[in-house]
């Protein structure tokens, strides 16, 4: 996948509610993100380069609004940056292969990381396992 070089390019790329989040570092509302409430084994991905970010096996409920994680599929796909915008000190989760926005880890999810990676949805792809696909065409 080429990756586009501009901020017009991106913006030509991904829908408005995809740029506000990925690019601009917006938040979706919580409780409406269509991937909250995903159950299916398979993978998520970055919504704008297609990187593999985190699996269903550490998906948890967490009460949030938004999807939550314990850790990412690949540690090298992420880029953990600390965040002091808005008057709190936070750390952010940017997709290392194109520095978009996902979300926030924070340190109060279960075992076995105790991390909680709270994600926006609308900043995920979600490709299903094969054999929730191979079921469903059965």
């Amino acid at each position: 996948m080429t990756m586009p070089n501009t901020e017009q390019q991106w913006r030509e790329r991904l829908t408005a509610d995809r740029y506000a989040v990925l690019r601009e570092k917006g938040t979706e509302m919580p409780f409406t993100g269509e991937l909250l409430r995903e159950k299916r084994e398979g993978s998520f991905s970055c919504a704008a380069c297609g990187a593999e970010l985190f699996r269903s096996g550490t998906k948890f409920e967490s009460g949030t609004g938004w999807p939550s994680f314990t850790e990412p599929a690949n540690r090298e796909n992420v880029e953990l940056k600390r965040d002091v915008s808005h008057g709190m000190i936070r750390t952010e989760v940017l997709c290392k292969r194109c520095g978009s926005h996902l979300g926030h880890v924070f340190p109060d999810g279960p075992g076995p990381t105790g991390d909680r990676y709270c994600i926006n949805s609308v900043c995920l792809t979600f490709q299903p396992a094969e054999a929730d696909t191979a079921e469903r065409s059965a």
